[in-house]
């Protein structure tokens, strides 16, 4: 394939398929990391650029301005470099070095707002954007909590999910935080399958689905206390919400890598262990969908250091055990590894 530009490289993602069961059930992992930028906020920063550029009255001196933890941020950052527009990130303090690094490299402006192990501090981040906004017209904040561009741009994500599995999903699974692609995707999804369940997956101490609220590890996920719950999320879509703890979801991340060399975030992992654990003792015929939202390799200094992880979760070797034998424990992975030796074997 020849581009003119990297944002052509946006969607159209592959999938890994995973079977449970000895078949009788299969879990599907969208690769979201194949975007651009290494994450599904790819499609969502297009999105809302595209609806600023339809409102703006003088494109050419465009100031785009986003809260971020890191994947909106990179992603906006690489758009607004490709359309010669200035882009300011508004981004934690214990943000990853690296999706720092990667907004910077590609031409971003970044203000880091709290200390370096702070909490998040999603409020702050975001009146300072909207701040930002009001100060300049041609200064656009683009709002992802609230801008319905967001969702839309999910849309042919779900028709992806369509054309390479087929119409009869029988449930999604994915991350909830801004809620653009949970809700973005399910609301499609449900058109041309209206029994689809959807479970939205948060983390524990998010209050998205209420309960208690408490500081979490996972980033770019969730709703932490003192933060509004965004307008694009739409409870209508959602059959079910679930909370999973930092240590299942990073235990998950790390379970993935070992077995089968994928590796994902935080937000990711939850959302996938969740979909593991269903599909353990799923009915026969259950088709499971999920998102792998962003690369891992953005994690290497947390999620994927045994040293950072062991200080911070003393039980993570004991549940990255436990979630590694519920992807290896069956005949289903030793005949799928199998199959991959054939395959490679024959190519060689």
């Amino acid at each position: 394939m020849i581009v003119s530009s990297l944002s052509e490289l946006i969607g159209n993602t592959p999938i890994l398929r995973i079977p449970f069961q000895g078949n009788k059930v299969e879990l599907f992992i969208k690769l979201e990391i194949f975007n651009p930028c290494g994450s599904m906020k790819d499609r969502m920063a297009l999105s809302m650029l595209n609806r600023v550029e339809q409102q703006a009255g003088d494109p050419d001196q465009l100031h785009i301005v986003e809260s971020s933890s890191g994947n909106t941020a990179t992603a906006l950052s690489m758009l607004c470099t490709e359309r010669n527009y200035k882009f300011t990130a508004i981004m934690d303090g214990h943000a990853a070095a690296d999706k720092v690094s990667a907004v910077r490299a590609l031409g971003g402006e970044v203000r880091l707002i709290g200390a370096a192990e702070g909490r998040l501090a999603t409020a702050e981040r975001d009146e300072i954007a909207h701040r930002l906004a009001a100060e300049d017209d041609n200064t656009y904040c683009t709002a992802q909590h609230d801008n319905p561009a967001n969702a839309d741009g999910y849309t042919a994500l779900a028709g992806e999910l369509l054309n390479q599995i087929g119409p009869n999903i029988t449930h999604f699974f994915a991350a909830i935080g801004t809620g653009g692609s949970l809700c973005g995707t399910s609301r499609a999804l449900k058109q041309a399958n209206p029994a689809i369940t959807v479970i939205g997956v948060e983390p524990e101490g998010s209050i998205i689905f209420g309960g208690p609220a408490q500081d979490y590890l996972q980033s770019g996920t969730g709703t932490p206390d003192g933060a509004s719950v965004g307008l694009v999320i739409d409870y209508e879509v959602i059959d079910q919400g679930k909370k999973v703890s930092d240590l299942m979801a990073f235990a998950t991340c790390r379970a993935l890598a070992n077995c089968y060399g994928l590796m994902v975030g935080g937000s990711a992992g939850g959302a996938i262990f969740e979909a593991i654990r269903y599909c353990a003792t799923a009915p026969e015929g259950t088709r499971v969908v999920t998102l792998a939202c962003d690369n891992g390799t953005k994690y290497l200094d947390s999620i994927y250091d045994d040293e950072w992880l062991r200080t911070r979760l003393p039980d993570i070797d004991q549940a990255i055990n436990e979630v590694t034998e519920m992807l290896t424990g069956g005949p289903d992975y030793r005949a799928q590894v199998q199959k991959n030796r054939s395959r490679l074997q024959a190519t060689e």
